[in-house]
């Protein structure tokens, strides 16, 4: 069986406010994924990260951080699509767990995906007000 194959692209992320910061573990993420990827093989799920460094977005809050995560599964016709689309509301704000829960979702339920350019309005739960 082919695997369904599911990138996770980390663009740079530019943090623009003096008073907020998201530090992310490289050695932490290489090792969740590592974990993720073991797990969801046995599934016919193949996942992989990487940087994409000279891309880098302007962060101000959670919700922009979440959009310098995009997730590609050709296969279900989701070409970059940033992690915020995919889960909408982070329940808790935490980077890897919101990771976990973007990939299973289009692993197992793309099409709960909202297509691109679907003009829906996402709260990310970043505390803004939006």
């Amino acid at each position: 069986m082919k695997q369904k194959e599911i990138s996770v692209v980390f663009y740079k992320p530019d943090f623009v406010r003096a008073d907020w910061r998201y530090d992310v573990d490289g050695d932490m993420i290489a090792a969740f994924f590592a974990e993720l990827a073991d797990e969801l093989s046995s599934l016919g799920v193949a996942v992989r990260f990487w940087k994409e460094h000279e891309v880098a977005l302007p962060v101000k809050g959670y919700a922009d951080l979440l959009n310098t995560v995009r997730i590609r599964s050709p296969k279900d016709s989701l070409g970059n699509v940033c992690l915020g689309h995919i889960i909408g509301k982070s329940a808790n704000a935490d980077l890897i767990e919101d990771i976990r829960r973007g990939v299973n979702r289009v692993a197992f339920a793309p099409e709960m995906v909202e297509p691109e350019g679907s003009d829906k309005i996402v709260c990310h739960n970043c505390g803004c007000g939006c």
